[in-house]
């Protein structure tokens, strides 16, 4: 009881501020990885900047992992990611961690553009890091999970971006909003207020046979973004005919998905291995 309780009070803190978030990218004990580049601009814009974690023994061409993390839309910054960067990279991914622009800068579907950008950016450059540019998965938490969900099923980011959209082999959502009409809290209102057609910022909309392979995480005392969203999205992927992997763990809040990818939280639960699995056999 002790644990679960230490682990859901920093799992608040957490969502809750940056701070705690910092002291924990700080302190936490973290995997081994290969830096070779930080700071990398994609774009003009002071927010508009990654950072590349690559295997330590890397052996040839390996897959390309993009993680966007969560915060609302209006928060984070990659430097308290790099524990999740090096923890991609440790499981045998070229990993890019990056910032893009929030609110009030932006809102839909500017972040989007930003991280189809990034995407474009893992095309141009992963090979000469040692990755492979045509095995490109996306991983998200919160709302990053929801932007990888939409930059992986409405190919039209990627396009205008000038990508390929099969380069992205397959995606991970952790905990992620994918079905949140009507707009009904304050967050998705700022975000999304302004979009004339509001059931096109929906990820399930573009589910087809042909979205990419999708592993769908959450926990199921979530009560931040509820796992109503996983299942929803789950389904209508799978009932579209793609490949899909649901996992709904016990106990775990709405932090704690993004918190197993941790050192310290791993062994709480499967949840990195299973998704590393996932997303090894989909590229």
């Amino acid at each position: 009881m002790t644990r679960r309780v230490g682990l859901t009070a920093l799992a608040g803190s957490l969502v809750g501020a940056c701070s705690p978030l910092s002291l924990f990218a700080t302190f936490t004990p973290k995997d081994a990885a290969r830096t070779p580049q930080r700071g990398a601009a994609y774009g003009p814009g002071p927010r508009q900047k990654l950072d590349v974690y690559a295997p330590p023994n890397a052996t040839g061409a390996e897959p390309v992992a993009v993680f966007f993390y969560g915060g609302s839309w209006d928060s984070g910054r990659r430097a308290d990611y790099a524990w999740a960067g090096r923890a991609l990279a440790a499981q045998g991914f070229l990993t890019l961690v990056p910032d893009y622009r929030i609110f009030p800068e932006v809102v839909f579907p500017d972040f989007l553009e930003d991280c189809a950008a990034v995407v474009r950016w893992a095309v141009d450059n992963a090979k000469a890091l040692g990755g492979d540019p045509e095995r490109i998965v996306l991983i998200g938490h919160s709302a990053g999970a929801y932007n990888a969900a939409m930059l992986a099923l409405d190919s039209r980011y990627l396009k205008t971006a000038g990508v390929d959209p099969k380069v992205v082999r397959a995606f991970a959502g952790l905990s992620g909003p994918y079905d949140f009409l009507p707009l009904d809290g304050p967050i998705t209102r700022r975000t999304f207020g302004k979009t004339q057609d509001l059931p096109a910022t929906q990820p399930a909309r573009y589910a087809t046979a042909n979205s990419p392979a999708a592993f769908l995480a959450t926990g199921d005392a979530d009560t931040t973004v509820y796992p109503r969203n996983t299942r929803k999205l789950a389904a209508a992927l799978r009932g579209a005919g793609a490949r899909v992997e649901e996992r709904h763990y016990p106990g775990l809040v709405h932090a704690d998905t993004m918190l197993a990818l941790s050192r310290p939280f791993r062994g709480k639960t499967d949840l990195l291995s299973q998704m590393t699995t996932f997303l090894k056999a989909a590229v």
